[in-house]
């Protein structure tokens, strides 16, 4: 901004300064954000606060990161002092004359529409339009200027204009929804179609959020194109980094965009539930400029939500690199690698990867994957813009799934697995595709060998019969589903051999069948077996992955997969997996994978008509002493040795955290509490930091998240342990609490605060020798006298047994209560009876404290003795 006297001191506030500048932004009836003429970057900006005028206060949205923080509503006419304000100003020139600056940045002045004060006078238009008032304050008689609104303000009363007007319009106050409930539904309820919008914030080059007609104040990205980011510094939430040509990306899209009058096109939903637009000004397609000028890249996962045509995208794309603008002054074309080794080779095809990879094992037994060249397999934006425009919007059902998704995936997958799988086919390397970076959309991709594949007489297969564009007869959108298995069970045992495809080994033993006949995907395990699972999710973080896991991978993946074989299904798991037997070629999966000594024989499968196969199988292995059974040794009959007849005690302190209404204890071991508020206090700092965006996270049952406690509205690690539509239900794992909560107060675990990082720290227990009642109303007693014995005080458990949980017996430091034999002894309890010996003088102590609380009737006693047959009544059974 020019300025045209010299700058006052900071104690000079009665120095008048002039200056001229451009309206960037209208904050509010009285309040603007001028800015500078852009010199070699983004110009410097002031918020000029119209003197002796108030405006009515703008409605704002609740800070997440301030405790007790309120959304707020618009005073009357908030909104269209705003907005008469605006489209008198923004973006055009003003002269300003500063009366009072209490610092460099904010500032009260009168500001004049044009290059000098003989312009409109936009204080005086505020308070002419009835759009504000004049401030109370003292002024010399003499002060022309306020005399000069006062009578102003006087004639607008009189007039009935802005806020004078009676009675007060419906739209005096807006109804203002800072958040949409269901994305996909509010892109589909507009079609498509062109919306009138303002502008109201620009985050970044591709971010911004928009005012609608309807008061929705929506936040949207720009398909198709990402722009450099601005982020906060992780260890210093006050500094911002930003990638190079960040601020000049924003400062080009504010310049053009910010509160101006535009039409947005919403186009769809990304992941992170973050609206996808096109903004249309009069002047052109901000994408398409972003692009040109070299402020952006294409980003292949939203590029197809792209209403104005992809190819115009990466049109102007190669256009800015071949210029080398801005973000592209770097830029080199990639040029194609030479090949190395053999040019061809033969091998057996494994897999098929999509209908334009495959995998194949080559003579010496090396797997590669091989991409056919100059072909690529079918995407769902081939079919998108070939709709007319009048077609509703489809939203996808459930979780995406390209291959049955996708027109045309499934039969050109299809066409290529029975053309070759388990055939020997010749494969020619035409060329090598180079790997490409990782960006901040999408993964690195690696390096990928493009050849022609033959395979016997037949020639180049990816031409063959038109693989990828003439195999379908008319557009289909396939719908194949998982299917309910408690449903399906009885038909599949009813029809005893059926046909399917491997779509996916995940293990050994553990498969994706497709069931053509039924047209359904089912998840199938292998009967009869014990097979070495491989790494997984566990409640106490991720589980190493068993021995031979990896080979019984292997073995399972070469014979089966997409293999079309036979299954005959017995029953299901409670996960609703189907058990039962598959047949590759005749051969039984089970049985191979025991003569290769990759699994074990499970007891169920001595009910089964293969037992005594499985059984020969398994001691041929054992024999060979291959795999699983390398080292193994045929028993010797062990002498059997007398239980031992002395508790073993290995007391640890803890803090008891969540006492359930079950009577189960979740505690915390007190020499692991240092490291807790540790992990607590940087994660915390962390999310402070880079705050998660509310509702963009969607959880999954069985991830770990943090969760915003109800109570204290603090940031916990959690456990998704149910999603039931916008609410979850979350386990608390580092202190055994649970709660139910909206799905927007959860958000993605930071990695360096995982389970890998530290485990969970909350230990569930239950008493050692303590028999809850059935009872609902005798339980609810026994919780009540269970916390309050608990309380917040440091406690030393032992672990006497196991059996689902760890049964311990819970003591006080000085070791004068024992919390167990105080629930039997006071009477809310009774003794579970056990076998172990070193369990009886302990049992036999318990039993004493119920005799005596059975002599003095003391609350479950206080009827007589609950223990007799007829004591049914009273909710009690006997164990």
């Amino acid at each position: 901004m020019s300025t045209q006297q010299t700058p006052p001191t900071p104690t000079a506030t009665a120095t008048v300064k002039q200056g001229r500048g451009i309206v960037k932004m209208v904050l509010s009836g009285d309040a603007i954000i001028v800015r500078g003429q852009p010199k070699g970057g983004p110009p410097p900006e002031k918020q000029i606060n119209l003197s002796n005028i108030v405006a009515p206060r703008m409605g704002r949205r609740a800070n997440m990161n301030v405790p007790d923080s309120v959304d707020t509503n618009d005073e009357p006419f908030a909104w269209h002092s705003r907005e008469n304000l605006r489209k008198k100003c923004i973006g055009k020139e003003i002269y300003f004359s500063i009366d009072y600056a209490p610092n460099n940045d904010r500032c009260y002045g009168t500001v004049y529409l044009g290059t000098d004060a003989n312009g409109e006078n936009l204080n005086l238009m505020q308070i002419k339009d009835g759009m504000a008032e004049v401030r109370k304050v003292n002024v010399r008689a003499d002060n022309t200027e306020h005399a000069s609104l006062v009578d102003a303000e006087d004639q607008a009363k009189a007039s009935g204009v802005g806020k004078w007007v009676e009675p007060r319009p419906e739209d005096a106050v807006r109804n203002i929804s800072w958040t949409i409930d269901n994305g996909r539904n509010f892109v589909d309820s507009h079609r498509g179609e062109p919306i009138p919008v303002v502008i109201e914030h620009v985050r970044d080059g591709c971010t911004m959020r928009a005012s609608l007609p309807s008061h929705h104040q929506i936040t949207f990205i720009l398909s198709g194109i990402k722009t450099p980011m601005i982020k906060r510094d992780p260890e210093d939430p006050k500094k911002e980094i930003a990638d190079p040509y960040a601020a000049e990306a924003k400062f080009f899209v504010e310049s053009r965009l910010l509160q101006r009058d535009v039409k947005i096109i919403l186009e769809g939903v990304s992941n992170q539930n973050i609206l996808l637009a096109t903004v249309l000004h009069p002047n052109g397609n901000i994408t398409e400029i972003l692009l040109r000028e070299g402020f952006a890249r294409c980003v292949d996962w939203s590029i197809a939500s792209y209403s104005q045509g992809a190819e115009k995208l990466r049109a102007m794309e190669k256009q800015a690199k071949e210029r080398k603008s801005r973000i592209w002054k770097d830029y080199v074309a990639k040029v194609q690698e030479a090949i190395t080794g053999e040019r061809e080779f033969t091998g057996k095809v494994i897999q098929v990867i999509n209908a334009d990879a495959i995998a194949v094992k080559t003579t010496n037994g090396e797997v590669r994957t091989i991409h056919l060249a100059s072909v690529r397999p079918p995407r769902y934006d081939d079919v998108v813009h070939t709709k007319g425009k009048d077609a509703p919007p489809e939203a996808p059902k459930g979780k995406s799934r390209p291959l049955y998704d996708v027109p045309y995936m499934f039969e050109a997958r299809e066409f290529m697995r029975k053309k070759l799988i388990g055939k020997k086919v010749t494969v020619t390397i035409d060329y090598i595709k180079p790997s490409s970076a990782a960006t901040d959309t999408l993964g690195a991709f690696p390096e990928r060998t493009c050849a022609t594949v033959r395979s016997g007489g037949m020639y180049n297969i990816s031409l063959k019969q038109g693989v990828l564009y003439k195999i379908m007869r008319e557009l289909l959108k396939h719908a194949k589903q998982s299917i309910h298995s408690s449903l399906y069970l009885p038909f599949l045992q009813r029809a005893g051999k059926s046909e399917a495809v491997v779509e996916y080994v995940f293990g050994g033993s553990r498969l994706k069948l497709f069931l053509p006949k039924e047209t359904c995907l089912i998840t199938f395990l292998l009967a009869g077996i014990d097979c070495p699972r491989g790494a997984r999710n566990g409640a106490q973080g991720v589980m190493e992955a068993d021995a031979y896991s990896d080979e019984a991978l292997a073995l399972t993946k070469e014979n089966c997969m997409h293999r079309e074989v036979s299954v005959e299904v017995e029953t299901i798991d409670r996960a609703g997996n189907f058990i039962g037997w598959l047949f590759v070629e005749g051969v039984n999966m089970s049985q191979l994978l025991l003569e290769n000594g990759l699994s074990k024989i499970h007891f169920t499968a001595e009910r089964s008509n293969f037992y005594r196969s499985l059984q020969a199988a398994e001691e041929k292995a054992k024999t060979q002493n291959i795999n699983i059974w390398s080292g193994y040794v045929e028993p010797v009959a062990q002498v059997k040795t007398e239980e031992p007849t002395e508790r073993k005690t290995n007391y640890r302190s803890v803090y008891v955290t969540e006492v359930t209404p079950q009577l189960h204890l979740f505690c915390q071991f007190s020499d692991a509490g240092s490291k807790l508020d540790t992990l607590m206090e940087k994660m915390r700092g962390c999310l402070i930091a880079d705050p998660p965006l509310p509702g963009s996270h969607q959880a999954r049952r069985g991830e770990f998240c943090v969760a915003r406690f109800t109570e204290d509205d603090m940031w916990y690690r959690a456990r998704v342990e149910k999603v039931d539509k916008d609410k979850l239900h979350v386990h608390y794992i580092d202190y055994g609490n649970k709660e139910i909560i909206p799905s927007n107060r959860v958000a993605s675990l930071p990695g360096d605060y995982n389970t890998g990082a530290l485990l969970p720290q909350a230990h569930e227990y239950s008493l050692a020798l303590v028999n809850p009642p059935e009872d609902p109303d005798s339980l609810a007693d026994a919780f009540r006298a269970l916390c309050g014995m608990v309380g917040n005080v440091q406690f030393k458990v032992n672990v006497e047994y196991k059996d689902g949980v760890d049964f311990v017996t819970l003591l006080n430091q000085d070791e004068t209560l024992n919390v167990g034999k105080a629930l039997i002894g006071d009477g809310f309890c009774t003794v579970a009876k056990r076998g172990e010996k070193r369990l009886q003088k302990m049992m036999t102590e318990f039993y004493a404290e119920q005799s005596n609380a059975k002599k003095q009737h003391l609350n479950l006693w206080r009827y007589g003795d609950i223990t007799e047959d007829d004591a049914s009544e009273f909710g009690y059974s006997k164990k």
